[in-house]
């Protein structure tokens, strides 16, 4: 992994220096090489690059990021069989973020994070030529449907060292790519920054004690006329109600504030966001998140009551997620 490690830091080098974030590339370039050190020492690892060694070494005939499972070659393009590919990338469970084809495997995740692109996709500012950051970015699925939609760079952050495994295991089919993952959190970025066109929060607001701070985080590092997508749990409610779990939430332990739609409103707002958009409310389904032959420890179904799926095992309100934009001018 030290090779690919390498070869991405000189890549993302070039891209940074060609970009608006060229000031700020060697503070990028140092969470790159902090974030990689962890995961070197990660005591998983010897079994996720046993896995990523045996995929086959070759280019491959088909790319496209325009789908649902993302399509990295076909099962024409190496003589491996579909169980070797399939034991290769079984080696890197459990794959929460997707879904994908690689050479004819297809790997159906926890997540079905398609549909939450669909959700969104045509509703927020298009994403041709822009600079993007998405925090909490997990496998980096979206990275590679923003590329999809000609987006000029996307910087992705998350701290989950597997997720970055997941993300090289389909980079290395796309080397030159504009897309990046910084294994690190929000709070190493820099502050005030104000240098991306859009940026994703996805699933993260409510892991937030202070959900405020994190949306002025969120801002500062957006640049003038910049959005903010965010997608987030929500409430049932009115600009005063707000749920914050005595204890665990669908069995998550850092689940910290639930806010209505119209308290998120006045979040947004009171946070210097202007032209605050609605997007989507929907409930997260048992079909939109479960457990997989690609995820096989507990998911949604594990959950919610048994007897009412309205509910959660602690009897909150079932998930329900809402996608707003926000400006900054």
């Amino acid at each position: 992994m030290n090779h690919y490690k390498d070869q991405e830091a000189l890549l993302l080098q070039h891209h940074l220096q060609d970009s608006a974030l060229g000031e700020y590339s060697k503070e990028l370039l140092g969470l790159y090489e902090k974030g990689w050190q962890k995961i070197l020492k990660h005591g998983d690892l010897k079994r996720w690059q046993g896995g990523f060694e045996l995929l086959p070494d070759v280019t491959p005939s088909a790319l496209n990021f325009n789908c649902s499972a993302l399509k990295i070659g076909t099962a024409d393009d190496t003589s491996m069989t579909h169980d070797e590919i399939k034991s290769a990338l079984q080696q890197m469970h459990p794959w929460r973020k997707g879904p994908f084809d690689l050479f004819g495997v297809h790997i159906d995740t926890e997540w079905r994070s398609d549909w939450k692109w669909d959700r969104l996709a045509d509703a927020i500012t298009p994403l041709e030529g822009r600079t993007i950051l998405d925090v909490g970015c997990g496998s980096g699925y979206h990275l590679w449907r923003m590329l999809g939609a000609d987006a000029k760079l996307v910087i992705g952050i998350d701290p989950t060292p597997l997720f970055s495994m997941h993300f090289a295991t389909v980079k290395r089919y796309s080397p030159n790519a504009p897309a990046f993952i910084l294994p690190v959190g929000i709070e190493h970025m820099q502050v005030n920054m104000g240098c991306f066109d859009t940026v994703f929060s996805m699933g993260i607001l409510y892991h937030r004690k202070s959900p405020i701070d994190h949306l002025i985080e969120l801002k500062n590092l957006l640049n003038t006329g910049g959005e903010l997508v965010i997608d987030t749990l929500v409430i049932e409610g009115n600009a005063n109600q707000c749920l914050m779990p005595q204890g665990r939430y669908a069995k998550m332990r850092n689940v910290w504030f639930i806010p209505s739609v119209e308290m998120l409103k006045i979040w947004l707002k009171r946070a210097g966001f202007k032209s605050v958009n609605l997007i989507d409310v929907c409930p997260t389904t048992v079909q939109e998140q479960r457990p997989t032959e690609w995820m096989t420890f507990e998911s949604l179904p594990d959950f919610l009551d048994p007897e009412d799926h309205s509910l959660t095992i602690e009897g909150y309100p079932a998930p329900v997620r809402a996608v707003l934009t926000a400006s900054t001018s």
